[in-house]
This record gives structure tokens, sequence and C-alpha cells, in this order.
């Protein structure tokens, strides 16, 4: 049995936490394979709200081995305060969490030239994280990685020259480096604590499958935010589409043998970028509301706008998605019309793709859908669901050219359509 990827089919917050943790239940093995502690994945399990930035959303489930693969950039101050957070819930187990030596690491230098350039008139409004200049490191081949902080001769040299890097960066923006000293007894500190969790979390994965165990491979973020296939620049910093997946967790394409891509009934944004069917005033307000859309991590709110076809579409294809998970349709209950972006038009010629480009200068065509009043949450198969919600599912379901394995209807992980299981293909 192969690997199963979940991954963001718009602009990340999609609901992921939620899919995952429903996944879990059957599976073995969870990994995290991109981004670092600006993903947020909450989840609400018996009434309570659970949020985690780092840990995988498996984590909630006690038999499940949970791993941060060589893709991702870990800050492991926010690491070890998830882990006491599952401490106090009696959910911490040092031989189900493992840390890929290979990842790397987010440091103050990168936290704090993030927020310097956040602040600068045309930044891209992140999450202050340091995700992107941690990224950076790597590419330029400066980083830092999780095993390094087992080694006090390592680290040292290694943050010296990282700093002398980027200082010069620091002082043009008025800032003050941190101090070199300071951060490597903090590290080697924070390295002690995580020693028995580091290693080669790769071959732990690898392992899982030939063995015939449940794998699933945990994305970030969304896939209109690849820095690859999304809108560039106002992207992150890592592959978050299915691809990243083996890249990012250590093991080839070929263990992958299903992806389901998750997306809400409506689309949301949070930061600057293109937005086609954003819904500004009162009517975005409504949404925002209906839905809770405050970011996880930053608690900013999200834009929110009608469903984007050519997106998801775009999603669709870059990720090969083998199924949906359609979330949040309960949010649309109570209105009296559905809109759903289905081309876009631009100097007068329909565009039915999403552009490399100039995605700002597009106007959505929409096509309207009739609304539902009637309560869904309770709903457990698909024909349960009132007739316009379920015309509404299968819409998207043409549209796309891809059929939902699951439907959200609530909050809670009861509030939950399967019509197939990745695990079983029925």
């Amino acid at each position: 049995m192969g690997a199963i990827v979940v991954v963001g089919a718009q602009w990340g917050d999609e609901g992921k936490g939620k899919i995952v943790d429903i996944y879990s239940q059957q599976a073995d093995v969870i990994v995290r394979y991109a981004g670092g502690a600006n993903a947020g994945h909450t989840l609400v399990v018996d009434g309570q709200k659970i949020v985690f930035h780092l840990i995988p959303s498996g984590a909630l489930n006690p038999r499940t081995q949970c791993v941060l693969g060589q893709g991702t950039v870990i800050d492991p101050a926010v690491f070890v305060a998830e882990l006491a957070e599952l401490k106090k819930r009696n959910l911490f187990q040092p031989e189900r969490f493992h840390i890929s030596n290979r990842a790397h690491v987010v440091l103050p230098q990168h936290m704090l030239v993030d927020s310097l350039r956040d602040g600068r008139k045309g930044s891209l409004g992140t999450t202050k994280r340091g995700i992107g200049p941690a990224y950076e490191d790597k590419a330029a081949r400066r980083g830092v990685r999780m095993g390094d902080l087992l080694s006090r001769e390592k680290l040292e040299a290694k943050i010296h020259a990282n700093l002398d890097e980027w200082r010069p960066v620091i002082d043009s923006m008025g800032g003050t480096a941190p101090d070199p000293t300071e951060i490597i007894e903090r590290y080697l500190e924070l390295g002690r604590e995580l020693a028995p969790l580091i290693g080669e979390a790769a071959s732990i994965v690898q392992n899982a499958i030939v063995s015939g165990q449940r794998v699933l491979l945990e994305g970030a973020q969304g896939a209109m935010l690849d820095v690859d296939s999304g809108t560039y620049p106002f992207v992150t910093s890592s592959a978050t589409v299915a691809g990243g997946a083996s890249t990012g967790t250590g093991i080839g394409p070929t263990a992958i043998s299903a992806v389901v891509g998750i997306t809400k009934a409506y689309t949301t944004r949070v930061g600057a970028g293109p937005f086609p069917t954003e819904m500004l005033g009162e009517e975005g307000e409504a949404l925002r509301e209906a839905g809770g859309e405050f970011g996880a991590t930053t608690g900013r709110p999200r834009r929110c706008g009608w469903l984007d076809i050519p997106a998801l579409r775009h999603a669709t294809r870059i990720n090969g998605l083998s199924g949906l998970a359609i979330m949040k349709v309960d949010v649309l209950t109570g209105m009296e019309e559905i809109r759903v972006c289905v081309a876009y038009e631009k100097n007068g010629k329909r565009i039915d793709e999403v552009p490399y480009d100039d995605l700002e200068e597009v106007t959505p065509i929409y096509e309207s859908f009739p609304g539902w009043k009637e309560p869904v949450a309770g709903c457990r198969a698909l024909h349960e669901l009132p007739k316009n919600a379920l015309r509404y599912v299968c819409a998207i379901e043409d549209m796309v050219g891809c059929k939902a394995w699951l439907v959200s209807v609530g909050a809670d992980r009861e509030h939950t359509i399967v019509v197939q299981n990745p695990w079983t293909g029925r």
C-alpha cells in the first residue's frame, strides 16, 4: 500500500487539519513534508479547539507515528511548546515523534529579517515566522539543519557564518543583529531536549510503506501558494503541491498511491496577492463571520470570496488529484444564491485557465446556483443533503473533473460525509 497525500487546493486554510485528523484514525504514520510554523492546523474534537503549527495533525491519535520531514523548516522553540501541550493532554510518548536531521532550522535572524521586510511598502504580508529567510538560507547552502543542533562545534561555525551573511541585510533595514552566543546556547539547549527525536526520518517512512503500513503525507498552505505553480510572487517559499511530498519526505514518487485535495465550498486568502472572486464590504464580512475565517497562526481576518473553478482545476492538474474533500458546505446554508466563478474575462476574451501573471486584471465570469436553508450538520451521506446542496457539490465535481471523496458539513470530526475511503478505495 502506498502513501496518501493530503494537499490544499486553494490558497491555504482549506481545513487540512480536520481531514488529516479524520484520516489519521486509520493511519500508522503521519508526515509533515513542507512549510513551518507559518502553517496553522485547527482541529475541533469533542467541542475542543486545538491548533498545531508544526506537529502533524495526527498527533491526537495515540497510536500514530508523527514525522517532521526534511522539507520542513523548524522553529525548535515552537515545536517544544507544542510538545508541552501534548504532554498536558497525556498524548506525548517520545517514541511516537521523529524529526528529520536534514530539516532546516528557523533562527532568530530569520524572524527578524521577515519582520523588517514585512514593514516595507509592497510587502507580501507574511506571518513573520521567518519561513522565507530560512528557505533562502537552504537554497543558498548556508542553512543550519536540525542535526547541527546536536554538535556545539558544527552549530558555532554555522551560526557565525550565517549571521555574517545576514548582518549587512539587517543593518540596511535599521535592525540590530542578534547575539550569536545567545543563539548558540539557546539552540544547543533546544537540541538537547529534542535529541531523542532527531534522526534519519526518511527511513522510518520508507520502512513503514514497505511493510504495508498506512502512511499519510500532510501538506501545508495550498497549491496556489506553491513557489513554482502558485500566484508568484505572492506565494510561500516551498513546494506545497503533491510533488513536494516526495522530496520533502525523502521517498520516491512511486511510493505515493493517491492524492486528496482540500477545497472550501467558497474561497479564502490571507495576505496580499490577486484574488479575482473576493467579496468586499458587508457580503464578504458576513461570509467571514459565518465561516470563522480568521488565521489560526496570525489571527488575521481572511479575505473571502466565491469558489474559483479555474483555480481549483489548476490545483487538480498540478497535484494530480485523485479526489476532493469539499469543506464548509454548512457555511453556505441560508444563502438565497451561491455564485461560482467558472472562467475569467480579460480584454473581451474568455480565459478558462489561471494565467501565469496579471491575475489581478481579470474579471470573473459567474454562474449562479440556488441556495438552501435546511441544516446539513446531521447529514452522513450525500443523498441526505438538501437537494440544492447536493446539486452544488455535484456541479463542483463536474466543473473540476474530480469526484468528492469527502464532504464536510460542520467543524467537528463527526460532521463529515465520507464518500470514498482513500485507504480502501470504496
